[in-house]
């Protein structure tokens, strides 16, 4: 039987900061990485170029953009996860 309280649990078990890895997907239009780094970076100033990967699709319609950033709080993830997944042209965040 567990009797881990749920209310003495960390909010998060990650160790802050470290290096986090965000990928959001959507259909590429020639813009979408740029769209996606512009929200990251909103949030992580000091993103560097090769903290960024993308790969499009087999079939070239969709662009998956990974961006790893130095986060610093739980906050801040929650704040990029928000910003992504209200953008209209990020179809999935993850």
């Amino acid at each position: 039987m567990n009797t881990t309280n749920p209310d003495t649990l960390p909010d998060t078990l990650l160790a802050f900061p470290c290096d986090f890895p965000i990928k959001a997907m959507g259909r590429d239009d020639g813009e979408f990485e740029i769209r996606v780094i512009d929200i990251v970076r909103r949030h992580a100033p000091d993103l560097h170029e090769a903290a960024i990967q993308s790969r499009p699709s087999k079939s070239g319609n969709y662009l998956s953009v990974t961006v790893t950033v130095r986060a610093h709080s739980r906050e801040q993830l929650d704040n990029i996860y928000l910003e992504l997944t209200a953008c209209e042209q990020v179809l999935m965040a993850l």
